[in-house]
């Protein structure tokens, strides 16, 4: 298999794994439990699933300290970007938080020719436009009932998006020769638990104790969204860049889209399905021009 179709079959992979965030998190929210433990399940149940599934192959979990510095640097960035998500949804609705967010492919674009001179030619602009445009039409505009939006909700998502596009960028330059992808990864989700732990801490959230079926939703978090989604996006960025990979992010939301009209019965728009087309667009659009490339 090429590096090319490599990488871009781990960012769809990625992208569509990410998208299954409503699976776990929505059962969770409607029993009670707050953002921040489930957060703190979340990243705690993966760097299980990683330690096991290292020590299942025979690899050392040993790092040096420089490692852990770059790594840690890494695992904060993508906690606190989860974090800044999580808290904008009390002061706006997670749809339209969800569109803003989306702002890091063009914040990752920015990223790379400000401190890395790439170059941005017209399929990677046409891309951005097409897939912000398929965003904004999965999700309705403006505040609930057509109320103003909050300055500070939009703070929140924003400084998360410009988090997310810091990760995508740096991991790619913070790259471990000689480290396999699975142990970087699983070195990146520990340092994010740590600090979802510190922010709570510093915060004073208490940590509320799952029961009975709600650890198999947080199963779900860690396992779908977190392990395998963190694992592929990295693969990804190593393969085709930080640039085609963010804008294959826009695939995450039509996941969302799919299990929000199969599984929680909200209906199939036309609005929706001009959305995906655009989505779809831009994704090609990228692909082909780095097929040209």
């Amino acid at each position: 298999m090429s590096n090319s179709l490599k990488g871009f079959s781990a960012g769809i992979l990625a992208a569509v794994f990410y998208g299954t965030n409503p699976l776990g998190t929505l059962p969770l929210y409607a029993d009670g439990i707050s953002s921040g433990s489930v957060l703190f399940y979340r990243y705690a149940l993966s760097v299980i699933f990683f330690a096991a599934w290292l020590l299942a192959r025979g690899e050392s979990l040993r790092i040096r300290w420089g490692h852990a510095i770059r790594l840690a640097v890494l695992g904060v960035m993508f906690s606190m970007s989860s974090l800044t998500l999580y808290e904008s949804f009390h002061y706006m609705n997670a749809g339209v938080a969800s569109t803003i967010l989306f702002s890091y492919p063009i914040m990752t674009a920015l990223i790379m020719v400000m401190f890395y001179h790439e170059r941005v030619n017209w399929r990677t602009t046409a891309a951005i436009v097409l897939a912000v445009s398929g965003i904004a039409l999965l999700y309705r505009g403006g505040g609930e009932g057509g109320s103003k939006l909050s300055a500070t909700g939009i703070l929140l998502v924003l400084f998360s998006s410009l988090l997310y596009a810091m990760y995508i960028v740096y991991v790619r330059q913070f790259c471990i020769t000689g480290m396999s992808a699975e142990k970087s990864t699983a070195w990146i989700v520990f340092f994010g638990w740590l600090g979802i732990t510190a922010f709570m801490l510093f915060k004073g959230e208490p940590l509320q104790l799952l029961r009975g079926t709600q650890w198999l939703w947080g199963a779900q978090l860690a396992l779908l969204p977190t392990v395998m989604s963190l694992f592929l996006i990295n693969v990804a960025i190593k393969c085709i860049g930080s640039t085609p990979t963010a804008i294959m992010g826009a695939i995450e939301p039509l996941t969302a889209v799919a299990i929000s009209c199969t599984l929680f019965g909200e209906p199939f728009t036309l609005r929706l399905s001009a959305g995906i087309v655009l989505i779809l667009s831009a994704v090609i659009l990228i692909i082909l021009r780095k097929q040209t490339a």
